[in-house]
Parts: C-alpha cells; sequence; structure tokens
C-alpha cells in the first residue's frame, strides 16, 4: 500500500493522523506464520529443523493470546456488573498482576497495578476492576498510555468521585537488552477526581498501596 502525502502535510500530528486514518490490510494467520519463518531464516536459523518446525505457528498464537485485549469492549467485559449502591468512601483493589507487553520491542511488561475509586452512586463488580486492568493490558502497550486507559475506563463507567490508578512494573526491554538493568521498576500514576483535588484522599490512598499485604 503506497501512502500519499500531501505537500501542505507539514507537521508531525497532521502525518500521524493520516497514517491512523488509512485501511490496513487484512493479514491472514498464514501471512504471519510466513513472517515469523522469515525472521528465524534472518536470525541464521532453520525453520525446518525439529525444534523450529511449529515455532511459527505457536509464535502466532502466542502473540494472539498475549494481545487479546484488541478483540475485547468494555461492554462485553462488564456484563451489567454495575450496581447502584449508597456507598462512598474509598474502594480499592490492589497488587493486581499485570502481564503486557512494550510496543517497542514486543518484549514483556511484568508487574501490578493499584485501582481505587470513590463511588457517587454507582459500584463495580471488584473481578471487573481486574479484567479492566488485563483489557488494556494485553495489547502493545507503553506503562504510561496503560495507566491512564484504566484511569479512564472507570470514570467513564463510573461516574464517581474519583479514580486512582498506580502501575509499577518491570520492563524486559530494560532488563535483557538496551541498558541491561535488572531489578529497576517504574512507576506510573493517574489521579482524577477526588484523589487529584485533594492531597489527603490521594495520601490516603498511597499509604494503603505501600502496606503489605498479608494474604499470600
Amino acid at each position: 500500500m503506497t501512502l500519499s502525502i500531501s505537500p501542505d502535510m507539514n507537521s508531525v500530528a497532521q502525518l500521524v493522523s493520516s497514517l491512523s486514518n488509512q485501511q490496513l490490510p487484512k493479514v491472514t494467520e498464514a501471512e504471519m506464520m510466513q513472517a515469523v519463518r522469515t525472521l528465524l531464516i534472518g536470525l541464521g536459523e532453520n525453520p525446518d529443523r525439529e525444534g523450529l518446525r511449529d515455532t511459527p505457528k505457536r509464535v502466532v498464537k502466542a502473540l494472539q493470546f498475549l494481545t487479546k485485549g484488541y478483540d475485547e469492549s468494555l461492554d462485553e467485559l462488564l456484563n451489567g456488573a454495575v450496581f447502584t449502591e449508597d456507598a462512598n468512601e474509598m474502594v480499592l483493589v490492589r497488587d493486581i498482576d499485570i502481564f503486557s507487553s512494550c510496543e517497542h520491542h514486543i518484549l514483556p511488561i511484568i508487574g501490578r497495578a493499584h485501582v481505587a475509586y470513590i463511588p457517587n452512586g454507582k459500584v463495580i463488580g471488584l473481578s471487573k476492576i481486574a479484567r479492566v486492568c488485563e483489557m488494556y493490558a494485553r495489547r502493545l502497550q507503553v506503562q504510561e498510555r496503560l495507566t491512564v486507559q484504566i484511569a479512564d475506563a472507570l470514570q467513564g463507567l463510573l461516574k464517581p468521585k474519583g479514580v486512582a490508578v498506580v502501575v509499577e512494573a518491570t520492563h524486559m526491554c530494560m532488563v535483557m537488552r538496551g541498558v541491561q538493568k535488572p531489578g529497576s521498576w517504574t512507576v506510573t500514576s493517574a489521579m482524577r477526581g477526588a484523589f487529584a483535588e485533594d492531597m489527603r484522599t490521594r495520601q490516603e490512598f498511597m499509604d494503603l498501596i505501600r502496606h503489605n499485604a498479608n494474604f499470600h
């Protein structure tokens, strides 16, 4: 597919917008497997040897599973699990395991999310909070975007008095390659409503997620 760029398109924002509006061609699993086979050859391997014969198929299946969040929607995920409730104190689900993939290198991002909200007449099933995190994590991501997507999803679904999300993760693109710094962690946060506006509310949340869990 050839992209035609008009002469007056002189900004990065315009170019990105033009690219995002292009109709992406459909790609079959067979074509994806051929691409993996080509990569193996490029790495100096023989894709026909016994150990690699089924690797293209396995890689495609693995990538489809790791990015299954693209095929999920909030409506399907919630399945009606938003309830009217006269509650107005913080609800916190912490230490939600996160497994995602870095969009720059397609290497693992492994960590945990802590999610809190203050109800405003509506509550959500607790397991659905974890499923929202899972849906956005199972896409090619950067941690900053993932954190914001979780917060904005809950803000849009519940219209609560506030939402707070903190994600702590280690990135294999920093551990296995590049600077090669095992043990390094990245922490990102997104605060909405009361958590952004009230320092005491925000501090309560931060204190609660620092407390060591005793459930394991």
